[in-house]
């Protein structure tokens, strides 16, 4: 078996209090950073955007202090909390990670952008469990640092939430694979060095068995990266023409025809981020600040609709910490991320909508008024994250199939 990340660190973590741990993150980041204001004051010009309008160069800026920081949180100890020193981790529990996270949402933080989600929470964490050691060695810990940055490689426009549907080809020669095909809705593709494939390479088998993982550079010969305009006016999406790319069976990520897997392994890993990582829109605090601010929080049916989105804000949370213990002792990515993910796409819309029935007509219009207009941005937003990361339609069936037993869905 593969270890987990903290395993090395185990009995690290069993000298080390966790309330002795808190202190010292509070101290860390009290030197590091500045306290968020508290109470219901909200910002004079608040932004509730899921998906943002920025242009290269804002992107690149975000990207680059999401970095910056990234680096200083490892470096101290606070970016790996659970992997292993060897990968320049902490080697501590997933106690010790709920602890400082929860510290960590207290101060004023860079943006964690998405490219870094990616990098961090998902790809890094599939090589770890199916990488070979020189894989391993070559890009564990550059992707956690962010030295390096990934992207994926997965969707296609003729499949999307049908992975297994894909027709971007590898054909084997010797030690070498030749790539063709097209990519979609790659989140970062234009800022990334490396990029994590599934390809199929295999026709005359079952299709979730015919495809292989690789891992591409996406500066290699016959990559071409092509940002997509989106409605929000910004570019994070990219479409990625693979033209007779080259790449050396050493790129290759897992056992050829595992490309299914290795593809189950990094969507598990992101629907928990989803779940809980991935800070996008507006949450349970600001509906409650927004309440106060309209004087509406006596009415009954106000303070449901706020406890509703604050239970299911909890529920998230509480479903990231069961998967990060399971994580910890070895389990990889299963149903628990696909539940999570749910439960965090619908709050997302109930937060949206609650916003929207405080507000009224005041949501519809630009007026200057603060804190009103700005929540549309939510509201239409909210149901791209329901595609994202695997359909709200394909979580279910994954959690009927393969968490309940039920019946497969006619094909």
């Amino acid at each position: 078996m593969t270890p987990t990340p903290g395993s090395s660190g185990s009995a690290a973590a069993q000298v080390i209090d966790v309330d002795a741990f808190s202190e010292k993150c509070v101290a860390w980041l009290d030197e590091h950073l500045d306290r968020r204001e508290t109470g219901s004051s909200v910002a004079a010009d608040p932004n509730y955007a899921i998906f943002h309008n920025h242009t290269h160069d804002e992107e690149r800026a975000l990207i680059d202090a999401a970095r910056a920081w990234q680096r200083k949180r490892v470096d101290a100890g606070f970016g790996a909390i659970t992997w292993g020193p060897e990968w320049g981790g902490a080697g501590l529990t997933a106690s010790h990670e709920r602890v400082y996270v929860g510290l960590e949402r207290q101060y004023n933080t860079p943006d964690r952008h998405e490219t870094v989600l990616v990098t961090v929470e998902l790809v890094a964490p599939t090589l770890h469990v199916l990488g070979t050691e020189d894989q391993k060695k070559q890009f564990v810990e550059p992707f956690l640092r962010t030295d390096l940055l990934c992207c994926q490689l997965f969707s296609e426009p003729g499949a999307g939430s049908d992975l297994a549907g894909l027709s971007t080809k590898a054909v084997r020669s010797g030690d070498t694979w030749r790539i063709n095909g097209q990519k979609v809705w790659s989140s970062g593709a234009q800022f990334s060095e490396w990029g994590l494939l599934i390809a199929r390479t295999d026709t005359s088998v079952a299709k979730h068995r015919g495809m292989t993982a690789f891992m591409v550079p996406m500066d290699a010969p016959g990559v071409d990266v092509r940002p997509i305009r989106q409605s929000s006016g910004g570019s994070t999406f990219n479409e990625v023409f693979l033209t007779d790319v080259e790449l050396p069976d050493t790129m290759r990520v897992g056992a050829e025809g595992d490309g299914w897997k290795v593809a189950l392994t990094t969507l598990g890993f992101e629907r928990n981020s989803s779940a809980g990582i991935v800070s996008a829109g507006g949450n349970s605090a600001d509906l409650v600040r927004l309440a106060k601010s309209l004087g509406i929080t006596d009415d009954p049916l106000v303070r449901q609709q706020l406890a509703d989105a604050a239970i299911y804000e909890r529920a998230s949370a509480l479903m990231v910490a069961r998967y990060a213990e399971r994580e910890q002792s070895g389990a990889v990515p299963g149903v628990e991320g696909s539940i999570g993910k749910l439960v965090w796409t619908q709050n997302l819309k109930r937060i949206g909508d609650a916003a929207a029935s405080f507000l009224g007509p005041k949501i519809l219009a630009d007026t200057g008024e603060s804190n009103t207009f700005a929540w549309t941005e939510h509201l239409l937003g909210a149901p791209g994250y329901r595609i994202a990361g695997g359909s709200d339609e394909i979580q279910r069936n994954i959690i009927g199939e393969r968490g309940l037993g039920l019946p497969r869905e006619p094909r």
